[in-house]
């Protein structure tokens, strides 16, 4: 394990718990405007929502399309799946409303970050965030989750495309003040984030909390991913000692 002088983050997922977030915005809409589908059967919705089987997120971080272009693809192709009616533009605002209000109401930070990320600090490591996600946006969410001190570096409104692309690693490293050699990233996405990073020059950490993948995974593409240098543990406390960070009573 190389020696790192700092640590970038990934957001959502990752320091946010925003699956849980998800959990309740599409509940709020699923009883607006899927009332047809029972309550047991909100975690399909979510679960669907996760996937984004038509990958419009990604085109949106690889700067193919518009933010509100994505989302109100993302809502469209969930009302297809459960049988909701179609949302032109005006229909859309209107659900966004009900989304963003449940999905910003839920924001919280995962249990094991807060401390980790005041372990880092304390042992004098440059700590920050790089996202695909809009810097403001995203620094919102922190600040509302209580990691206001991690100050969101990059976002996909920073270059104009987000992660895999490695221009976007190099620049937090930049803004960060270390070597993409001696930093380290840690998401939960193996391959936009750890892989990723590993590409890029950084030390790549992939957080897979257990239960927490958004589709499946093959054992054969981990190992593939340990075998290039990614890093894998299952909870952000394992962090610190990874990157070899004393512990406070030392």
């Amino acid at each position: 394990m190389r020696a790192v002088d700092g640590v970038l983050f990934d957001v959502d997922d990752t320091l946010v718990d925003t699956r849980g977030a998800f959990a309740v915005a599409l509940a709020d809409v699923a009883r607006r405007y899927l009332p047809h589908v029972p309550e047991e059967r909100h975690g399909e919705v979510l679960a669907t929502w996760r996937a984004d089987a038509g990958g419009h997120y990604r085109r949106y971080t690889r700067g193919e399309i518009g933010y509100l272009e994505q989302r109100h693809a993302r809502a469209n192709e969930l009302h297809r799946v459960f049988g909701g009616v179609e949302l032109d533009e005006e229909g859309y605002r209107a659900w966004d409303e009900v989304f963003e209000a449940g999905f910003a109401r839920a924001w919280a930070a995962h249990p094991d970050a807060a401390d980790v990320v005041e372990r880092l600090f304390a042992a004098g490591l440059a700590v920050g965030a790089l996202t695909n996600a809009a810097v403001a946006y995203q620094t919102g969410k922190l600040a509302r989750a209580g990691l206001e001190r991690v100050p969101v570096l990059v976002g996909v409104d920073t270059l104009g495309v987000g992660k895999p692309d490695p221009r976007v690693f190099v620049e937090a490293c930049r803004l960060l003040g270390t070597e993409p050699g001696r930093t380290a990233y840690v998401g939960d996405e193996l391959d936009v984030d750890a892989r990723a990073a590993v590409a890029a020059g950084l030390v790549g950490v992939w957080v897979d909390r257990p239960g927490s993948r958004r589709h499946d995974i093959p054992e054969a593409d981990v190992a593939a991913a340990r075998a290039a240098g990614v890093h894998v543990v299952a909870s952000l406390t394992e962090v610190p000692d990874l990157l070899g960070v004393p512990t406070r009573a030392s």
